[in-house]
């Protein structure tokens, strides 16, 4: 159960809200969820925000968790956890086609919540787009993602279900020593009307002084086509792919929009004596 609300306020800079409120069932718990603050800042061609939120690694991260094709993330961002507190500053260049996001975040707030796996972390995405022709709906988009953190208590528990929420956790190292990690990823999609290809694919290192270290790797490739007139827009103030917008309901005597997906992932969690399973999907 989830409460949601937002809003923009009526100011010369732009200043909007959202807040976040979910009844946890596994856990009988109230947690907070996206909750804080964005602050225009046009002198720097982008936006702050400040408070609970994706960390910006990785498009399928930082998009909405029903947005994606399939409905469900990839497994090779399971790593990457899906909520960190601190502030992020994104933005986009129109002429050049650039844009990237910065952020620092810590567990000041957050010690103890299932997310907050991290002391604190900086993470970075950086990209361009190639092609962006909105009345076309054609969007070539290029990205790099880079993340540095330091894991609570100097340990750190890896584990994923096979992109479907009720099922268990096939994959799982069990907690292991890790100073600090970086990460590092790519991501590259081109899309033109009902027709998609993307793919990304991450890198995730662990490091530890008095054990041994650790390197784990994942991705996926997606290849998705529209039977009906439906596209997936491309929202360039978070660089995101965002809801396919349904041109007639089913409600109204329409087909709604229906896609064909064909997509193939992967994470491998075996390294050096961690065995923590290798799992692909397709």
């Amino acid at each position: 159960f989830r409460i949601l609300a937002s809003g923009i306020l009526k100011t010369k800079r732009y200043l909007a809200w959202k807040f976040a409120y979910m009844w946890d069932g596994e856990y009988d718990r109230w947690l907070l969820r996206e909750t804080g603050v964005t602050i225009g800042v046009p002198e720097l061609k982008g936006h702050f925000f400040i408070g609970r939120t994706k960390e910006g690694y990785s498009m399928v991260k930082v998009m909405n968790g029903h947005s994606p094709w399939t409905m469900e993330r990839q497994m090779a961002i399971d790593v990457i956890p899906i909520l960190a507190d601190g502030i992020k500053y994104f933005a986009y260049l129109p002429k050049s086609r650039i844009f990237w996001n910065v952020g620092y975040y810590n567990d000041i707030l957050s010690e103890g919540q299932g997310f907050s796996t991290y002391e604190w972390q900086w993470v970075a995405r950086v990209g361009w787009m190639p092609i962006n022709r909105k009345e076309d709906k054609e969007i070539f988009h290029i990205a790099a993602n880079l993340r540095y953190g330091k894991p609570n208590d100097g340990k750190i528990t890896l584990k994923s279900r096979p992109e479907s929420n009720p099922t268990p956790q096939i994959i799982n190292t069990g907690a292991f020593s890790a100073d600090h990690s970086s990460h590092t990823g790519l991501e590259i999609y081109y899309a033109k009307k009902r027709f998609m290809i993307g793919s990304e694919v991450m890198l995730h290192h662990f490091y530890s002084g008095t054990s041994e270290n650790h390197r784990f790797f994942g991705g996926d490739v997606v290849l998705s086509y529209f039977l009906t007139n439906g596209s997936r827009p491309y929202n360039t103030v978070g660089s995101i792919f965002g809801f396919v917008p349904v041109s007639k309901s089913v409600f109204k005597g329409g087909l709604g929009e229906w896609e064909a997906v064909l997509r193939f992932s992967t994470l491998d969690l075996d390294d050096r004596s961690i065995k923590g399973g290798k799992f692909w999907r397709i």
